[in-house]
């Protein structure tokens, strides 16, 4: 009897799921839905300015701005992810220990991330100007 599968346990099994994809796709348009029919609509030629702390906009809103602050932006989303990536790693090895292999492989990846640190260093991308 060890070779019947119980079809019922494994439907089961799958609400959850089918129950969190359901409502997954229902919040966005429910949510913009929501937006729309209670956000106050108030048309007025003051709406379209730009806001920029309650100063009135002066000249036109294109302009150039300098590149490296994108790098910034890059730097900053990867140490983001990095540290995203350590946290779980940390909390594991807080509560049940963890082996040598993981302690190497996130020495490695420490590795790696120091490096793209150095990287940004030498080519003084995180120098202000």
């Amino acid at each position: 009897m060890s070779g019947i599968i119980d079809i019922s346990n494994i439907i089961y099994s799958y609400i959850p799921v089918a129950i969190i994809l359901v409502v997954a796709l229902m919040m966005p348009p429910l949510t913009m839905f929501l937006v729309k029919s209670l956000s106050p609509r108030n048309k007025s030629a003051a709406k379209y300015d730009t806001y920029e702390a309650g100063s009135i906009p002066i000249g036109d809103a294109r302009i150039q701005f300098n590149v490296e602050y994108y790098l910034y932006a890059i730097a900053f989303v990867l140490f983001d992810i990095a540290v995203l990536f350590l946290y779980p790693w940390a909390m594991i090895f807080q509560g049940h220990g963890i082996t040598e292999i993981a302690t190497v492989e996130m020495l490695v990846f420490v590795f790696v991330v120091l490096f793209g640190y150095v990287y940004l260093l030498k080519k003084e991308a995180l120098k202000w100007q």
